[in-house]
């Protein structure tokens, strides 16, 4: 054998036997510029990097379904924006429990005897002027 057939024989051991050796660690995933992600292969998943904020959080692809869960401390702070939230909620309903209700607020009750009689008269009134407004509107024997 010449050196030239070592040569491509070299090349051919090498492009069947480092292949596996290179899919097993692909590259990292780099998002463009401009993008928030960067994701890395990890076991079973990726590592995606926020380049915003430098949180990093763990996804995983199941049927089909990507789910990514929070680092260590991006969950301490979440877990501490809740208990803040929680709490806040809870001094602002005790404060609307304690004020007083205002004094124009009554239920809501059906009008009194005179209340609705008023009313009818007013839509009585209303009637009688609309319907002498077309009588006086139209032809004797006509229509409108």
């Amino acid at each position: 054998m010449g050196k030239a057939q070592h040569f491509f024989l070299a090349i051919v051991l090498v492009a069947l036997f480092g292949a596996p050796a290179a899919a097993e660690t692909p590259p990292p995933i780099i998002a463009p510029e401009g993008e928030r992600f960067t994701l890395t292969p990890a076991e079973g998943g990726y590592v995606r990097l926020n380049k915003e904020t430098g949180a990093l959080s763990y996804c995983s692809v199941k049927d089909g379904v990507t789910a990514c869960r929070l680092g260590a401390e991006e969950r301490a702070a979440f877990e501490a924006e809740i208990d803040r939230l929680r709490k806040e909620n809870a001094a602002l309903k005790a404060r609307a429990e304690a004020a007083p209700v205002p004094p124009t607020a009554r239920p809501n009750i059906a009008p009194s005897e005179e209340e609705f009689e008023r009313a009818l008269s007013f839509t009585e009134r209303f009637l009688r002027r609309i319907m002498r407004l077309f009588r006086e509107e139209t032809s004797p024997g006509g229509a409108l």
